[in-house]
């Protein structure tokens, strides 16, 4: 007869998560622990914490990407340890980063073709910063070459995401936000004039303003400065944001001219997270052409034996949101891209339709025209009842994240809710919105907006 001999502590293997040491206490928040611990139980404890986030997919709220293809996960697995900017090391990485710039500035009309300079960033906020530097030096390199002062430079702009804010404030630039007018969903070109100078560096169009979704009219705001242009001899380029519409208005709007195909647009950022369908953490800088970028704004960095030209504000970045992007340009193309956008402005117009049938609403954004989104306000606040902040902390309870916020000046007196539509959003989960939308006004319309009002649970 064989004799077995077992061991008398049970191997970590078989035991249950919630069995092992590390489950019976808090976990670490300001001292890292003094043992190891299992790593199936350790995955576990931090997956039940992240379980209390929201659900991403019912933020409304955000320009984000929230749902990817299992072959994207696949492919950031693969990338993980690779740092984008050591190209020497991952020379295959980098030409994927060279390929998606030339494949953008080739969408946006670039007459550069494959001279035209861009880069990978972390994302629109750091492209648009560097975008900005590349206006700043250009401008102060006009002014010392007239022998005239470079320090009090300005950039004007309407309503804009506050990373320009932040440019201004980093980078020493006087920000001129023109306020909006009454009716209007972003910057109108007649506006620009009065708040241009000698010292301005550039006006920025926005491509999807943050607030509103709308585009504003780059052809005209450009046409603008060229009759400036004509009459005082000031030459003012034009940077487009188009953190979100970069990557719509070429497939819903193909007849749209906003990008390099006006001659006065010198650089154009955009996210390549949002409407790009790729991962969070890339988004995209591209001149006109090199002349645009200025020499010294690239740093050329002898790291581990080889010579690499760099421009961003990161040095250490991994290689796989990059890939991400290479594999949504080529897994969904033009047809891809211009569908899975059809059918994102179907849905936000169709939400659009069913909330301008509640009394209380007026639409704002219609979803027709530009980013597929929707906002509203309320027709008279002083007699609906209840604020949008209230809806909004009602259709909390449901786990929808859609937020209120007041317009920019000068039309922060009108307080609006916008709902952004991106993949993964569909029809369906729409109208499930909608449903809760006149349940919540239902309630609140009669007051019950309380923990007292709640209905209790049944079994």
């Amino acid at each position: 007869m064989a004799v077995h001999s077992v061991s008398a502590a049970p191997s970590e293997q078989f035991d249950d998560f919630y069995s092992m040491p590390i489950s019976e206490k808090r976990l670490a928040k300001h001292r890292i622990p003094e043992t190891q611990s299992s790593p199936r139980a350790v995955r576990a404890l931090v997956l039940d914490e992240l379980a209390l986030d929201g659900n991403s997919a019912q933020n409304l709220a955000t320009f984000c990407t929230t749902w990817v293809e299992s072959e994207v996960h696949d492919l950031m697995d693969e990338c993980l340890p690779k740092n984008l900017v050591d190209k020497d090391e991952y020379p295959q990485t980098a030409e994927i980063e060279s390929r998606c710039v030339h494949i953008l500035a080739d969408l946006w009309h670039s007459p550069a073709g494959e001279t035209t300079m861009g880069c990978s960033t972390t994302g629109s906020s750091e492209a648009a910063m560097l975008c900005g530097l590349a206006l700043k030096f250009r401008w102060r390199a006009a002014r010392e070459a007239a022998g005239k002062p470079a320090d009090r430079p300005n950039i004007v702009c309407g309503p804009v995401q506050v990373c320009w804010e932040k440019f201004a404030r980093y980078f020493d630039v006087e920000l001129r936000q023109i306020p909006l007018e009454e009716g209007a969903t972003g910057l109108r070109p007649h506006q620009v004039r009065e708040y241009i100078d000698e010292n301005t560096i550039g006006v920025i169009a926005i491509l999807g303003v943050t607030f509103t979704c709308d585009y504003e009219p780059v052809r005209e705001i450009a046409a603008e400065l060229d009759a400036l242009y004509d009459e005082t001899g000031l030459d003012i380029p034009v940077h487009v944001d188009a953190a979100s519409g970069g990557f719509v208005a070429p497939f819903l709007q193909p007849s749209l001219v906003w990008d390099f195909a006006v001659e006065r647009v010198v650089s154009i950022n955009a996210s390549g997270h949002k409407y790009g369908m790729a991962p969070l953490g890339v988004g995209w800088a591209v001149w006109r052409t090199a002349a645009y970028l200025p020499e010294e704004l690239i740093f050329r960095v002898d790291y581990l034996g080889g010579d690499m030209p760099t421009f961003a504000l990161n040095f250490s970045r991994p290689g796989g949101q990059v890939v991400a992007q290479y594999y949504s340009l080529l897994r969904y193309g033009r047809e891809g891209y211009r569908k899975v956008y059809e059918a994102a402005s179907s849905a936000a117009r169709a939400l659009g339709e069913r909330v301008a049938r509640m009394e209380p609403f007026r639409l704002v954004y219609d979803g027709e025209g530009a980013l597929p989104a929707v906002s509203w306000t309320l027709k008279d606040p002083g007699a609906a009842g209840f604020t949008l902040y209230e809806l909004t902390d009602q259709l909390g309870r449901r786990g929808w994240q859609v937020p209120s916020y007041p317009l920019p000046a000068d039309r922060d007196e009108t307080v609006i809710q916008r709902v952004l539509v991106r993949h993964g959003i569909g029809y369906d989960k729409l109208t499930l919105l909608a449903r809760d939308i006149e349940s919540c006004v239902e309630r609140l319309t009669r007051g019950e907006t309380g923990p007292g009002t709640q209905s209790g649970f049944h079994h």
